[in-house]
């Protein structure tokens, strides 16, 4: 495999990996705290309904989350393609 090659490859998994976080950030947030706030609201974390929840802390957390997630994954990509530090 050619070096272009090899670089267009990292790239296309690089994009997976962001897209797929993206995703799942996306449920959460819109997902959990707007489409489906009338389900969890049946629940309460720390005084507050599970709905209201998700919308003011819930996707912050996730995102948090997300970003070592990704960190996480990037380090192991880098390694798989020896551009690693």
């Amino acid at each position: 495999m050619t070096h272009q090659e090899r670089m267009k490859a990292y790239w296309r998994k690089n994009v997976k990996i962001l897209l797929s976080l993206l995703a799942v950030w996306f449920c959460v947030s819109f997902g959990c705290g707007i489409l489906l706030v009338d389900f969890f609201d049946q629940w309460h974390i720390g005084g507050f309904k599970l709905g209201f929840w998700f919308a003011q802390q819930g996707s912050i957390y996730v995102f948090v989350i997300l970003i070592f997630v990704y960190v996480w994954l990037l380090n192991r990509l880098d390694r798989e393609f020896d551009v690693h530090e």
